[in-house]
């Protein structure tokens, strides 16, 4: 049984890769770009990656100690390659035209452009299979977030308003992208007004969230952020806190999102901007809190949950490219 999981995700990062090297012309995987059949030896790499983590991550605190280290890992990886392709480097960007690696222009390109759904198909795709996770995994930008945020030992309370504000900067990003669309402004002068947009939730990430110990930046200010949110539903995966829980707030002091206050927990379910990042399972004392799944307890929902995780994660770093 232990040697199953490793197994599946292998077969599983095979699955997500190999159908989109074979559609894509040139040849999506990097090495492949450089080697003749490297794509084949970088398949095999990332399957063997994804096995290694399934094996390395099994312990909630082994996830716990790692997920930083490796969602960063993924952000310094497609960072580099986009600083590599915008030098002159244009085996390092993905075919297509640029986008600002901004993640308001998953939402705000496809309205401004009327098209060019790649990224919206994608996410949507790996919200069906992991849910919320996306925004403690996968997004090439929350990582930043996630290691300002932890400049801070524990994390303090956001006010209630923060709902509301992450509404209107969802509604006024969409708008205004629609609003630059009809009034036929270019591309560049939209692409400008993306790369404000991002550096403004950077200056966030290094005032605010180092200050209060939470990832203000995705809990508020990121439009993505809220659609993950709700659209996460469409995975099948929970974090559930089960009955006999005592109210210790533990959990609340390792979750970033703060989606653990005690409202929460007293309802035993943890609120709209958990992410399954997994970092309060550790913290629990009495185990009360997991994963849950239909049908499924919480040991075998969370190795399914990390076994499609670390599948994605690894599919990421071969995909993953502005």
């Amino acid at each position: 049984m232990p040697l199953l999981p490793p197994i599946v995700a292998a077969l599983l990062t095979l699955a997500v890769v190999l159908p989109a090297e074979l559609q894509t012309e040139p040849t999506m995987l990097l090495l492949g770009r450089f080697v003749p059949g490297g794509s084949w030896i970088e398949a095999a790499l990332l399957a063997g990656y994804a096995a290694f983590l399934a094996h390395k991550l099994r312990e909630p605190k082994e996830h716990r100690r790692w997920r930083p280290w490796l969602w960063r890992l993924f952000s310094l990886v497609f960072f580099l390659q986009a600083a590599l392709g915008l030098a002159g480097f244009e085996r390092f960007l993905m075919t297509g035209a640029l986008h600002p690696p901004v993640p308001a222009a998953i939402l705000a390109g496809p309205a401004f452009r009327g098209g060019g759904l790649f990224m919206v198909v994608l996410l949507l795709a790996t919200l069906a299979l992991v849910g919320p996770a996306w925004c403690s995994h996968l997004c090439y930008i929350g990582s930043w977030d996630d290691a300002a945020a932890r400049a801070r030992e524990r994390p303090a309370v956001l006010p209630r308003w923060r709902h509301g504000a992450r509404l209107a900067i969802l509604l006024l990003v969409v708008a205004t992208a629609l609003g630059l669309r009809f009034a036929g402004v270019s591309a560049s002068a939209a692409g400008v007004l993306a790369l404000v947009f991002g550096l403004l939730g950077v200056a966030l990430m290094l005032t605010a969230s180092r200050r209060l110990g939470l990832m203000v930046h995705c809990v508020i200010f990121c439009p993505v952020g809220l659609v993950v949110n709700l659209l996460g539903k469409l995975s099948p995966f929970r974090l559930r806190i089960a009955e006999g829980c005592d109210g210790c707030g533990a959990c609340s002091r390792a979750c970033r999102y703060q989606a653990l206050e005690a409202e929460h927990i007293a309802r035993g379910r943890p609120g709209i901007a958990c992410s399954l990042c997994g970092d309060c399972l550790p913290n629990c004392p009495g185990g009360w809190i997991g994963y849950r799944l239909p049908g499924l307890s919480p040991g075998p929902s969370r190795t399914l949950f990390l076994v499609a995780l670390v599948s994605l994660h690894a599919a990421f770093m071969g995909l993953g490219r502005l």
